[in-house]
Protein backbone atom coordinates (compact mmCIF):
# COMPACT_ATOMS: atom_id res chain seq x y z
CA UNK A 1 0.00 0.00 0.00
CA UNK A 2 1.77 3.13 -0.82
CA UNK A 3 1.54 6.30 1.71
CA UNK A 4 -0.95 8.29 -1.21
CA UNK A 5 -4.02 5.83 -0.45
CA UNK A 6 -2.57 5.21 3.11
CA UNK A 7 -3.08 9.17 3.83
CA UNK A 8 -6.84 8.44 1.61
CA UNK A 9 -7.86 6.11 4.56
CA UNK A 10 -7.02 8.98 7.10
CA UNK A 11 -9.32 11.48 5.26
CA UNK A 12 -11.62 8.76 4.64
CA UNK A 13 -12.21 7.89 7.96
CA UNK A 14 -12.26 11.84 9.16
CA UNK A 15 -9.49 11.46 11.98
CA UNK A 16 -5.77 10.71 11.77
CA UNK A 17 -5.44 6.88 11.78
CA UNK A 18 -1.44 7.26 12.61
CA UNK A 19 -1.10 4.65 9.71
CA UNK A 20 2.37 5.84 8.66
CA UNK A 21 3.58 6.60 12.19
CA UNK A 22 5.91 9.45 12.77
CA UNK A 23 5.18 11.28 9.29
CA UNK A 24 1.75 11.82 10.97
CA UNK A 25 3.42 14.44 13.27
CA UNK A 26 4.97 16.40 10.49
CA UNK A 27 3.80 18.93 7.73
CA UNK A 28 4.13 16.21 4.94
CA UNK A 29 0.56 14.30 6.53
CA UNK A 30 -1.48 14.79 4.16
CA UNK A 31 -4.32 14.51 6.48
CA UNK A 32 -3.30 18.09 7.65
CA UNK A 33 -3.24 19.46 4.37
CA UNK A 34 -6.48 17.76 3.06
CA UNK A 35 -8.55 17.14 6.30
CA UNK A 36 -11.48 16.06 4.16
CA UNK A 37 -12.97 12.95 2.09
CA UNK A 38 -10.89 11.88 -0.90
CA UNK A 39 -12.77 12.15 -4.59
CA UNK A 40 -14.69 14.45 -6.03
CA UNK A 41 -17.10 15.32 -3.54
CA UNK A 42 -15.24 14.90 -0.79
CA UNK A 43 -15.77 18.69 0.55
CA UNK A 44 -19.34 18.23 0.68
CA UNK A 45 -21.10 17.36 4.03
CA UNK A 46 -22.70 13.78 4.59
CA UNK A 47 -25.47 12.64 6.58
CA UNK A 48 -24.92 9.26 7.25
CA UNK A 49 -27.66 6.82 8.08
CA UNK A 50 -27.49 5.59 11.07
CA UNK A 51 -26.27 2.03 9.33
CA UNK A 52 -23.50 4.38 7.55
CA UNK A 53 -22.35 5.22 10.86
CA UNK A 54 -22.37 1.89 12.39
CA UNK A 55 -19.87 0.85 8.98
CA UNK A 56 -17.43 3.67 9.46
CA UNK A 57 -16.96 2.83 13.26
CA UNK A 58 -16.47 -0.53 12.14
CA UNK A 59 -14.21 0.30 8.80
CA UNK A 60 -12.27 2.82 11.42
CA UNK A 61 -11.05 0.15 14.45
CA UNK A 62 -10.25 -2.30 11.38
CA UNK A 63 -7.97 0.07 10.21
CA UNK A 64 -6.79 0.99 13.09
CA UNK A 65 -5.15 -2.58 14.05
CA UNK A 66 -4.88 -3.34 10.07
CA UNK A 67 -6.67 -6.51 10.15
CA UNK A 68 -9.31 -7.68 7.55
CA UNK A 69 -12.97 -8.41 7.34
CA UNK A 70 -12.71 -12.08 8.17
CA UNK A 71 -10.05 -11.66 11.17
CA UNK A 72 -12.44 -8.88 12.72
CA UNK A 73 -15.61 -10.63 12.15
CA UNK A 74 -13.59 -13.90 14.37
CA UNK A 75 -12.61 -11.52 16.92
CA UNK A 76 -16.11 -10.35 16.88
CA UNK A 77 -17.05 -13.61 17.30
CA UNK A 78 -15.08 -14.52 19.93
CA UNK A 79 -16.19 -10.94 21.87
CA UNK A 80 -19.79 -11.82 21.66
CA UNK A 81 -19.14 -15.79 23.43
CA UNK A 82 -17.34 -14.17 26.23
CA UNK A 83 -18.74 -12.94 29.59
CA UNK A 84 -18.83 -8.95 30.03
CA UNK A 85 -19.15 -6.50 27.52
CA UNK A 86 -19.18 -7.24 23.82
CA UNK A 87 -17.23 -4.20 22.47
CA UNK A 88 -14.89 -3.78 25.58
CA UNK A 89 -13.89 -7.58 25.11
CA UNK A 90 -13.44 -6.26 21.35
CA UNK A 91 -11.15 -3.95 21.66
CA UNK A 92 -8.90 -5.73 24.51
CA UNK A 93 -8.99 -8.97 22.19
CA UNK A 94 -7.33 -6.24 19.07
CA UNK A 95 -5.03 -5.18 22.55
CA UNK A 96 -3.73 -8.17 22.52
CA UNK A 97 -2.39 -9.31 19.61
CA UNK A 98 1.63 -9.22 18.89
CA UNK A 99 1.94 -6.22 15.97
CA UNK A 100 -0.17 -3.93 18.49
CA UNK A 101 1.74 -5.03 21.48
CA UNK A 102 5.41 -4.21 19.70
CA UNK A 103 3.94 -0.74 18.52
CA UNK A 104 2.81 0.38 21.74
CA UNK A 105 6.01 -1.01 22.97
CA UNK A 106 7.92 1.61 20.56
CA UNK A 107 9.49 -1.24 18.74
CA UNK A 108 7.88 0.03 15.08
CA UNK A 109 6.76 3.32 14.10
CA UNK A 110 3.11 2.06 13.23
CA UNK A 111 1.13 -1.05 13.45
CA UNK A 112 1.79 -1.52 9.66
CA UNK A 113 5.48 -1.41 10.93
CA UNK A 114 4.88 -3.70 13.43
CA UNK A 115 3.62 -6.62 11.52
CA UNK A 116 6.98 -6.68 9.41
CA UNK A 117 8.52 -6.75 12.44
CA UNK A 118 6.97 -9.70 13.07
CA UNK A 119 6.70 -11.52 10.03
CA UNK A 120 10.78 -10.93 9.84
CA UNK A 121 11.12 -12.91 12.99
CA UNK A 122 12.82 -9.91 14.84
CA UNK A 123 10.40 -10.82 17.82
CA UNK A 124 10.43 -12.86 21.14
CA UNK A 125 7.40 -14.37 22.81
CA UNK A 126 8.80 -15.94 25.85
CA UNK A 127 12.04 -16.79 24.94
CA UNK A 128 10.56 -18.25 21.51
CA UNK A 129 10.76 -16.96 18.14
CA UNK A 130 7.11 -15.50 16.87
CA UNK A 131 6.44 -14.13 13.76
CA UNK A 132 2.89 -14.35 13.70
CA UNK A 133 1.38 -10.98 14.10
CA UNK A 134 -2.00 -12.16 15.11
CA UNK A 135 -0.39 -14.01 18.24
CA UNK A 136 -2.73 -13.41 20.95
CA UNK A 137 -0.27 -12.18 24.19
CA UNK A 138 -1.29 -13.09 27.73
CA UNK A 139 -1.16 -11.01 31.08
CA UNK A 140 2.50 -11.84 32.28
CA UNK A 141 4.41 -12.19 28.42
CA UNK A 142 7.50 -11.91 28.05
CA UNK A 143 8.61 -9.46 24.36
CA UNK A 144 11.82 -8.86 23.54
CA UNK A 145 13.74 -7.86 20.29
CA UNK A 146 16.15 -10.61 19.18
CA UNK A 147 19.76 -9.55 19.77
CA UNK A 148 20.62 -9.36 15.89
CA UNK A 149 18.06 -6.86 16.02
CA UNK A 150 19.06 -4.63 18.31
CA UNK A 151 21.03 -2.00 15.79
CA UNK A 152 17.75 -2.03 13.29
CA UNK A 153 17.62 1.37 12.11
CA UNK A 154 13.51 1.17 12.27
CA UNK A 155 13.65 0.10 15.74
CA UNK A 156 15.87 2.40 16.85
CA UNK A 157 14.74 5.10 14.52
CA UNK A 158 10.61 4.29 16.65
CA UNK A 159 12.13 4.14 20.24
CA UNK A 160 13.00 7.83 19.45
CA UNK A 161 9.56 8.75 19.70
CA UNK A 162 8.42 6.19 22.24
CA UNK A 163 8.39 9.35 24.44
CA UNK A 164 6.21 11.96 23.11
CA UNK A 165 4.02 8.67 22.44
CA UNK A 166 3.81 7.12 26.32
CA UNK A 167 3.83 3.56 26.97
CA UNK A 168 0.16 2.54 27.90
CA UNK A 169 0.01 1.20 31.61
CA UNK A 170 -1.03 -2.38 30.92
CA UNK A 171 2.78 -2.61 29.61
CA UNK A 172 6.09 -2.27 31.03
CA UNK A 173 8.98 -1.72 28.25
CA UNK A 174 12.72 -1.61 29.35
CA UNK A 175 14.33 0.68 26.21
CA UNK A 176 17.69 -0.29 27.62
CA UNK A 177 17.15 -4.12 26.34
CA UNK A 178 14.49 -3.65 24.33
CA UNK A 179 12.55 -5.90 26.34
CA UNK A 180 8.93 -5.58 28.59
CA UNK A 181 5.79 -7.20 30.02
CA UNK A 182 2.37 -7.88 28.89
CA UNK A 183 1.05 -6.90 32.41
CA UNK A 184 -2.12 -7.23 32.42
CA UNK A 185 -5.48 -6.83 29.87
CA UNK A 186 -6.51 -3.48 29.68
CA UNK A 187 -9.70 -1.69 30.29
CA UNK A 188 -11.46 0.12 27.73
CA UNK A 189 -10.45 3.87 29.50
CA UNK A 190 -7.11 2.36 29.40
CA UNK A 191 -7.35 1.44 25.64
CA UNK A 192 -8.38 5.32 25.41
CA UNK A 193 -9.21 4.84 21.39
CA UNK A 194 -11.67 8.02 19.89
CA UNK A 195 -14.09 4.83 18.93
CA UNK A 196 -17.66 3.72 19.81
CA UNK A 197 -17.34 0.20 19.88
CA UNK A 198 -21.48 0.14 20.49
CA UNK A 199 -22.21 0.95 16.87
CA UNK A 200 -20.44 -2.02 15.72
CA UNK A 201 -21.57 -4.94 18.00
CA UNK A 202 -25.58 -2.97 16.47
CA UNK A 203 -23.79 -3.64 13.09
CA UNK A 204 -23.34 -7.27 13.96
CA UNK A 205 -26.17 -7.51 15.92
CA UNK A 206 -28.74 -7.16 13.32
Amino acid sequence: MSIQSVCRICRREGMKLYLKGTRCETEKCAFERRGYAPGQHGQKRRKDTEYGLQLREKQKVKRIYGVLERQFRRYFSIASSKKGVTGETLLQLLEQRLDNTVYRMGFAESRRQARQVVRHGMILVNGKKVDIPSYTLKAGDKIAVLDKFKENTGVKRSLETLQKRGVPEWLEVDTGVLAGTFKKIPTKDEIALPVQEQLIVELYSK
